[in-house]
């Protein structure tokens, strides 16, 4: 019996079947999906519980970590300082925050920061766990940090420095704290119920997020885990420095603090409103969120191969993963596609052909490094169903 609520086309039936049948797994918890098509939302979805003690079922306006599908509204809100000429994508990031200009970063750009080729994936000197939530200590720890590599040589994905790679630009040319930039120009605008920073009255709403238990995904996944016992190596450092990032997700301190890489906290509903404006182009009837041309950009392959830091193929453009050919490298749909995943399992993104915008959530967290079986699952389905209606 399945306890699946909401809004299902009946040409997307067996995506709902799908979605209601993985709640079947006796390790689900919760979980929400919505997919737009053109202008019309097609599946809004959402299904399971929400709290540890399994208790509390997920409702309509349930909202989760959604991890790093949040690293693209960070980087629409520097290319919007892009569009209004505050920020070059090839300057030397140091114009605007000239503390950076040390460390052989003196040449460092905004668009070798969000395809991830700056070198500046972690933090090397090893931060106390409060670093974490002090804005100033992580900018600061960045200013002063050598990159792991020559920047532009190679690729490696900053799981979490880049929402400071990209929050401190933003909040120089600005004046304002990237969560609420954030919201005013980006949540707002497109009726997203989507915070970087988990405003007092919205915590109730909260899911509490935990782990699938005895699950070790792919080999990718398996590489990347063992990488991260190595205390001096990139994988650790990136993704354990300071040691808070592994443990905070269901702290009060983590769901308030402005992460733009990695706390941005939703639901299907609004990953999926904002995948539908970039499936259209950046603009969608009165709501703009960028020019055409830094959306082409966005979309652009600006790094390829294996990644230094999650020892997996990756592609990206700008702030953004684009699709590839190998089982869990993408999104399910055509080869225009692109988007974010977000740490165990959640996804957002957009395949511009199809004109789909697609938001999967949950609170039970998988071990995979790119795309979840899960997610992958509806995608291919919706997919699927759009090809039979044509």
């Amino acid at each position: 019996m399945s306890n699946v609520q909401g809004y299902f086309d009946p040409r997307f039936e067996s995506v709902r079947e799908i979605f209601a049948q993985q709640q079947q797994d006796p390790q689900a918890r919760g979980s929400a999906l919505c997919v737009t098509v053109g202008g019309e939302t097609v599946l809004d979805l959402w299904q399971g519980v929400v709290d540890k003690d399994n208790q509390q079922v997920w409702e309509q306006d349930t909202l989760v970590n959604v991890f790093s599908c949040t690293k693209p509204l960070g980087a629409i809100a520097v290319l919007q300082q892009v569009e209004a000429g505050k920020l070059g994508l090839d300057a030397p990031l140091a114009e605007v925050w000239p503390e950076f200009a040390q460390a052989a970063k003196e040449q460092i750009t905004l668009r070798q920061i969000l395809s991830h080729q700056s070198g500046l994936s972690a933090i090397t000197e090893t931060l106390p766990p409060e670093a974490l939530f002090d804005w100033e200590a992580m900018s600061n720890a960045l200013a002063a940090q050598h990159p792991w590599w020559m920047p532009g040589q190679a690729h490696g994905y900053a799981p979490v420095t880049y929402a400071w790679l990209v929050g401190e630009p933003l909040r120089r040319v600005t004046d304002t704290r990237p969560g609420r930039y954030i919201q005013e120009h980006i949540c707002q605008p497109l009726g997203m119920d989507f915070f970087v920073g988990v405003p007092d009255q919205a915590l109730p709403r909260l899911a509490h997020v935990s782990r699938l238990r005895n699950q070790f995904g792919d080999e990718y996944a398996r590489a990347l885990f063992a990488s991260m016992g190595q205390p001096e190596g990139l994988g650790f450092k990136a993704f354990g420095n300071p040691s808070s990032m592994m443990v905070s997700t269901n702290e009060r301190q983590w769901q308030q603090a402005e992460i733009l890489s990695a706390n941005g906290t939703g639901n299907a509903r609004s990953l999926a409103r904002f995948w539908q404006v970039m499936a259209h182009g950046g603009s969608l009837e009165s709501t703009h969120l960028l020019d055409p041309e830094l959306v082409a950009q966005m979309r652009r392959e600006h790094s390829q191969g294996m990644d230094r830091t999650l020892l997996a193929p990756t592609r990206f453009g700008l702030g953004v993963m684009l699709e590839q050919d190998y089982e869990g490298g993408g999104f399910g749909m055509g080869p225009q596609a692109y988007g974010h995943p977000g740490a165990g399992g959640c996804l957002g993104f957009c395949d511009p052909d199809a004109q789909v915008g697609f938001g999967y959530v949950t609170n039970a967290m998988g071990p995979y490094v790119l795309m979840d079986p899960r997610a992958l699952a509806l995608s291919r389905e919706v997919y699927r169903c759009l090809q039979r209606g044509d």
